[in-house]
């Protein structure tokens, strides 16, 4: 499929008579933990089509995260918003939020878990073509993207949002098989210039697929339009909406072009050389005969 037809059928997708579908499907981590899945898809569309895991920022699995997943299913995709920090918990308050993090990022290992369990749930739609799948996300969830990618995690793609950027699982040479693009407020103050410096090199060194888009004066939390009402609790963030509405477009088009690649058929391979026949002589050219009696002489009208 070529990326001019994915792009006009997931644009038809979404001016279709849509009708979003959305339900809490609950699932379990491998070290028992329960977690909560909030899925979303357009039941406009009869056949399979690509699959995204949501990860939510530092609050946890709340409304912003699961409108984010809908607004994926509006594109056309199947998209799973993942709980990260178990039973579906979340909170508005930036002290319980960062403990939440750090016991959730604490042990790679069982991050990991975590974000590849809520990746099974989600191929084991039977909405989402699992050969197709990427992963956004944002503040926290961004990281976690990140780092999925770093470890070489089956995904085509991912995009982070206002992600923290350092990590203590670099990728090395080959193990980022997905494409990974960052959309970065320039003004953010909870992700230092080092640290965008370093992941830079980091993913050239490791021979990525990478985009590095900065927003200039957007903060962290840029996407959020929630993130005003933080700042009386002593948080950095806010809200721009034209960084907002770049960064999506910027989504959009990654994913348009990283699914079409994988659906565009390969060349068909050449016909093998053609061995030459060994050089022979020329066949005699047989001696001119009599003219058969039913053909006419040269000359005369044939009847």
């Amino acid at each position: 499929m070529r990326p001019a037809l994915f792009t006009l059928l997931m644009t038809l997708a979404a001016s279709a008579s849509a009708e979003i579908q959305t339900r809490e499907i609950p699932y379990t981590a491998p070290d028992g933990t329960r977690l909560v899945g909030y899925y979303a898809y357009d039941d406009a569309l009869p056949a399979k089509r690509p699959g995204i895991v949501v990860v939510h920022e530092w609050w946890g699995l709340n409304d912003y995260a699961k409108r984010r997943a809908r607004d994926l299913a509006e594109l056309g995709y199947s998209a799973l918003a993942i709980d990260m920090y178990g039973e579906g918990k979340h909170t508005d308050h930036p002290k319980d939020a960062k403990a939440f993090m750090q016991a959730a990022l604490a042990d790679a290992d069982t991050a990991r878990a975590r974000f590849t369990a809520g990746l099974d749930l989600l191929q084991a739609q039977p909405q989402t073509d699992a050969s197709l799948v990427g992963a956004i996300g944002y503040c926290f969830g961004g990281k976690v993207v990140l780092d999925m990618a770093r470890q070489g995690v089956p995904l085509l793609g991912v995009v982070s949002f206002h992600g923290a950027l350092a990590t203590d699982t670099r990728a090395v040479p080959g193990s980022v098989a997905a494409r990974v693009l960052v959309e970065h407020g320039a003004a953010d103050s909870m992700v230092s210039a080092e640290d965008a410096g370093n992941l830079t090199a980091e993913m050239v060194a490791a021979r990525a697929d990478y985009r590095f888009v900065s927003h200039p004066g957007a903060k962290h939390g840029f996407t959020n339009p929630g993130a005003d009402a933080f700042q009386a609790k002593g948080v950095d963030v806010a809200y721009d909406a034209r960084a907002d509405q770049r960064s999506w477009e910027d989504m959009t088009r990654f994913f348009e072009e990283t699914f079409a690649r994988q659906q565009i058929p390969a060349a068909p391979a050449p016909p093998p050389a053609r061995t030459p026949a060994p050089t022979e002589a020329p066949p005699t050219a047989p001696t001119p005969g009599p003219i058969p009696a039913e053909v006419p002489p040269a000359g005369e009208p044939v009847i």
